[in-house]
């Protein structure tokens, strides 16, 4: 079985939501980005990211972004998976992440699931089949 890890940053709790649901899928541990150590992102057969959009289409600065430019360098060869909401734009923040995340190397496991607001049902449900993807 894979060692997977879903590492979120969450603002409302629909981000949380949707790596609740990736983890289960995965049946993966569950880190907030402040809770995940970089250096251990080697340790991992594949990740989930999931981050919401803010400002102007873009990761959230404080904790996610530093975050995740530390893993970068783990990334290379590896399986991932993206995930995140967004309250506007049209989800231009995951394109320029997947495009950041290939350039590095990584490996898209499967599309990146996003939804506007609150995820419904069906967004759940593609979160725990993105979390299946990474198995």
């Amino acid at each position: 079985m894979s060692k997977v890890a879903v590492v979120y940053w969450s603002g409302t709790g629909h981000t949380e939501a949707m790596a609740q649901a990736v983890a289960e899928g995965a049946q993966a541990a569950l880190f907030t980005a402040s809770e995940f150590d970089p250096s251990t992102a080697a340790d991992y057969d594949a990740i989930a990211f999931g981050c919401p959009s803010m400002g102007v289409e873009q990761l959230e600065e404080s904790e996610f972004e530093p975050m995740f430019e530390a893993c970068k360098p783990a990334l290379s060869g590896k399986k991932i998976a993206l995930f995140g909401s967004y309250g506007w734009g049209d989800g231009e923040w995951m394109r320029t992440w997947e495009s950041d995340c290939e350039a590095a190397g990584a490996l898209l496991a499967c599309p990146s699931v996003i939804c506007q607001e609150d995820p419904g049902e069906d967004t759940l449900d593609a979160c725990r089949k993105l979390g299946q993807a990474l198995c």
